[in-house]
């Protein structure tokens, strides 16, 4: 779809051509706005990712494989589903957001792409990028998970710097080297929002009377883009109504939950304290969407322990024999205090699982 982007703080637009998802004005994230109205899908229909195409902003894509994963019934509870995420290339959601990213890179004739990242994202990016021919700079925070840094280095075309301090100085340190590097700034930004709000389409196509879909929360991008899917699929008669939306974050890093509690518009920076490092984040990008997309909803957000995520990582593992992070699994953590009537039919998305 044509398109051109608009910051959600200062109201600036910019046409499609403009090679940035940062505001040049006030430095705010951009999003997308399309120029038409949203189209309307075949979700019954759908068997890939690229068949959601004609809703992604207008570009050159090279089709690589990516999205059209399983939708799985639970063991225990024939109204709970999952999402299979773990079936993408990099074993999580986050190639659906680096396939548009990339592909965004190379139209606007970058030779080099950075970003900051908790681990998922970076693997992502890393791969994409040596398909693409063009080179990654990732920035860590302490702490990262190694296992994930070290996967991140064996595709061969990333280089990694763990720097000391957080997600939220590796995203500040992130911003400067594409500024001054003339790299293209990639993670959790409106094109990786695009290619993210596909998981709405497919879930809707996959289980059309879903009244809850669970979501775990980092950055937020994930629950942004899929309520913005949602929104997309209602405006086009895809869809006639919207499911309940849950946000899931560790309790060691639940600012967005917070804020919800507390009736806050406002979201606090919270040191991460979780060892569930994908959802490790002290102040998620897309927290305010997240609220708006909570209350338009009729949703809610929850915090789960670690120690109810490893109980939960456990439990998947036992009954479908396969293996997913904490964070991946925090949103089954997060179903076990919900309160599911029998007329209910939930989805757990889960997430990833590089561990």
């Amino acid at each position: 779809m044509e398109y051109g982007l608009i910051c959600t703080i200062c109201k600036s637009r910019y046409d499609s051509v403009f090679g940035s998802q940062i505001c040049k004005k006030c430095h705010g994230i951009l999003e997308v706005e399309y120029k038409a109205s949203p189209k309307k899908v075949d979700i019954r229909a759908s068997k890939s990712f690229w068949d959601f195409e004609s809703v992604l902003p207008n570009g050159d894509y090279k089709h690589y494989i990516v999205g059209g994963t399983r939708l799985v019934r639970g063991e225990s509870n024939d109204n709970v589903y999952m999402k299979i995420e773990p079936e993408n290339p990099t074993r999580s959601f986050k190639d659906r957001g680096s396939v548009i990213e990339i592909a965004k890179a190379l139209e606007y004739g970058y030779s080099e792409i950075v970003c900051a990242s908790t681990g998922n994202m970076a693997y992502s990016l890393a791969y994409y990028s040596k398909i693409a021919g063009i080179k990654a700079k990732i920035f860590m925070g302490e702490g990262a998970n190694q296992n994930k840094v070290a996967k991140i280095k064996s595709v061969g075309s990333a280089s990694v710097h763990i720097i000391n301090g957080d997600f939220t100085k590796a995203e500040d340190l992130a911003k400067s080297y594409a500024e001054k590097h003339d790299a293209f700034l990639t993670g959790d930004y409106c094109y990786r929002e695009e290619g993210q709000k596909t998981i709405s389409y497919e879930v809707m196509g996959q289980l059309p009377d879903v009244t809850h879909i669970i979501i775990p929360v980092g950055n937020a991008t994930l629950i942004s883009g899929m309520f913005k899917g949602l929104v997309e699929m209602v405006a086009s008669g895809t869809i006639t109504r919207m499911p309940r939306l849950i946000a899931v974050q560790a309790s060691g890093s639940d600012s967005v939950v917070e804020a919800f509690r507390s009736g806050s518009n406002a979201i606090k920076y919270m040191k991460p304290k979780t060892k569930a490092d994908a959802i490790a984040v002290g102040l998620p990008k897309f927290g305010l969407q997240t609220l708006d997309a909570i209350n338009k909803t009729g949703g809610s957000a929850i915090s789960v322990t670690d120690a109810e995520m490893e109980r939960m990582q456990h439990k998947f593992y036992e009954e479908f024999g396969m293996v997913a992070e904490l964070g991946g699994v925090a949103s089954l953590a997060a179903l076990e205090k919900m309160r599911l009537s029998k007329k209910d039919r939930a989805v757990a998305i889960i997430s990833g699982a590089n561990v």
